[in-house]
């Protein structure tokens, strides 16, 4: 997503690092130059700033795109289809400019049986809102636009960075990205700040309530008892995760964490983990030449910012059947310059990067449908899929 005080700096892109968790130790075989492409998936519909993706598992393989000014729409998974209905309008209700507006959708994991779906949005410049609707009893491609319950109110000190990717992991919990509370260099040290629950990724159990609150805590959430500490906090020490992902196969949890200006960066996240922001960018100390790296968990993989690579957008680790060259990578893209990178998650071994896609679109979010196929969603107002040339 594109930032406010960025400064670019040029460099190659490429640089890896690895860590010691492993779920496959081959590495992929190369891919072929030119046999990935990107093609209109639903060429006769546009859409508004289209920044989510989302496909409930309810057994109707329908499509929901989140357009940040403050809509959800909704259409049939055909490539055919030639008009979408507003699922939800809420842009009465926020502001949307920059990195404000309407961020981020997932669906309960039982969404066909209890209607159940969460947003993430910004009704104002300094907050940043996490809430529970419901879809209407009479229509299910519209929502019941007066049955929203606020969960969390995240006060934002700035208009920036405000994360909002939400996911339920295979646990059944609702996990949450937030970022540092914007400005430049997170001058409040908000990220590596375990009171407040910014710079970090959250999770809640959106099933149970309890102390007054409109969910309750996991019981094997890092922090949890410690005064010193959100209870909502898994990881933390992140500038703007502005999208995650979980792995389908593997349960792994992808996170993509902008970076200020140097260091785009990868990691896979784990429980009570310390990514190292803003003592560290990337593996880089920030704001001096030495620092002490005790205690962070280094990123899987990060690149050097250049002139046109300066933004990353997190993907998905492809685990769809048409494209069988990106079975098991993880694909991400760059928001600025548009080219589509995959990279292996043999998280034993030695990392490979592979640069699959040269788009020039302004890549604001990834997406799976039913099938696990990838989407991608440009701000030119159309969703691309991955086709094999």
């Amino acid at each position: 997503m594109n930032r406010i005080f960025k400064i670019s700096f040029v460099f190659l892109v490429a640089i890896l690092s690895a860590c010691n968790n492993s779920d496959d130790n081959r590495s992929p075989d190369p891919i072929p130059q030119n046999t990935i492409a990107l093609q209109n998936a639903f060429p006769n519909l546009r859409f508004a700033k289209p920044l989510d993706l989302q496909s409930p598992s309810d057994g109707t393989d329908r499509v929901f795109v989140v357009e940040q000014g403050g809509t959800i729409k909704v259409f049939p998974n055909t490539e055919t289809v030639s008009e979408s209905t507003t699922f939800l309008d809420i842009s009465n209700d926020l502001i949307s400019r920059d990195e404000l507006g309407l961020l981020g959708l997932a669906f309960h994991p039982n969404f066909g049986s209890n209607g159940l779906f969460y947003l993430a949005y910004t009704p104002s410049a300094d907050l940043l809102v996490v809430s529970s609707f419901q879809v209407s009893d009479s229509d299910s491609n519209m929502a019941n636009s007066s049955s929203e319950t606020i969960l969390l109110q995240i006060p934002q000190p700035f208009a920036n960075h405000n994360g909002g990717q939400l996911a339920f992991g295979s646990d059944g919990y609702l996990y949450i990205a937030s970022g540092d509370g914007g400005s430049g260099g997170d001058p409040q040290g908000n990220a590596q700040n375990l009171t407040n629950l910014l710079g970090k990724i959250l999770r809640i159990d959106v099933d149970l309530n309890e102390n007054g609150l409109a969910y309750a805590i996991p019981l094997d959430n890092p922090f949890l008892g410690n005064t010193a500490a959100r209870d909502e906090i898994y990881a933390y020490g992140l500038r703007n995760p502005w999208r995650f992902s979980f792995d389908v196969q593997t349960n792994f949890l992808w996170a993509a964490d902008v970076g200020q200006n140097a260091i785009e960066e990868i990691n896979v996240i784990e429980s009570g983990a310390n990514y190292g922001w803003n003592t560290l960018e990337g593996t880089q100390c920030f704001n001096s030449s030495s620092c002490d790296t005790s205690g962070f968990e280094a990123p899987v993989f990060e690149y050097d910012q250049s002139a046109n690579d300066r933004s990353i957008t997190g993907g998905y680790v492809y685990r769809g059947q048409a494209i069988a060259p990106l079975q098991g990578l993880y694909m991400y893209a760059d928001f600025i310059s548009g080219r589509v990178w995959a990279l292996s998650t043999n998280l034993g071994g030695s990392l490979t990067n592979q640069l699959v896609v040269e788009s020039r679109l302004p890549i604001s979010s990834f997406g799976t449908d039913a099938n696990n196929e990838l989407y991608i969603c440009a701000f030119d107002g159309a969703i691309y899929k991955f086709v094999e040339n």
